[in-house]
């Protein structure tokens, strides 16, 4: 099974909810696109790597339609967006992260990032006067990008901190076909 994500972040998501889950990786290649505009290019080198591989993804809404296309180069018969969870692709309304944190709320936010010991780094952020009434939520969000490997380190952990069952739909859809081991027979198939 490969699982093709937009970038690290979203690969140290998905590891950490399926661990949380106590699925196995050790027959699930999850990798990092570096970008969804690189969705063509990963589904080739994918199947020529591994022809007889199920390749399964999580995208963003705004970029679905990326998805999409390269889904009907390949044969599959995509029409749109909501087609894609029958292809084992999970679309994210922003992204995974701001999925993260609406599933978890702020305050369990606030916790993980304290755990991490970034609390006094989120709070020079949030005392930005661009930052002054706006929803917590999108500072969060902001938060999680504007530091070199803080959107990965915090989307594992925030990963972490859900339990089974509170995951994101995009996630929780992603991790139960991951779960299912369907996919595993039909790779041996």
């Amino acid at each position: 099974m490969i699982v093709l994500v937009e970038g690290a972040s979203d690969a140290a998501a998905v590891r950490a909810g399926a661990v949380g889950r106590g699925i196995s990786l050790s027959r699930i290649d999850i990798r990092p696109m570096g970008g969804v505009t690189n969705v063509r290019k990963a589904l080739a080198a994918a199947y020529e790597t591994t022809p007889e591989a199920q390749v399964i993804g999580l995208c963003d809404a705004g970029e679905s339609a990326v998805v999409e296309r390269a889904l009907r180069e390949r044969g599959q018969p995509v029409r749109d967006a909501g087609d894609l969870p029958a292809y084992g692709w999970f679309v994210c309304v922003r992204d995974l992260e701001e999925e993260l944190i609406r599933a978890l709320g702020p305050t369990r936010t606030l916790a993980v990032i304290d755990d991490l010991g970034l609390t006094t780094k989120l709070r020079t952020l949030l005392g930005q006067p661009q930052w002054a009434g706006r929803p917590l939520e999108e500072a969060l969000h902001r938060f999680c990008g504007v530091a070199s490997g803080r959107k990965e380190l915090l989307a594992g952990a925030l990963a972490v901190a859900l339990t089974a069952g509170e995951e994101p739909e995009p996630l929780r859809l992603l991790l139960d076909w991951l779960g299912s081991g369907d996919w595993a027979m039909r790779e041996e198939g």
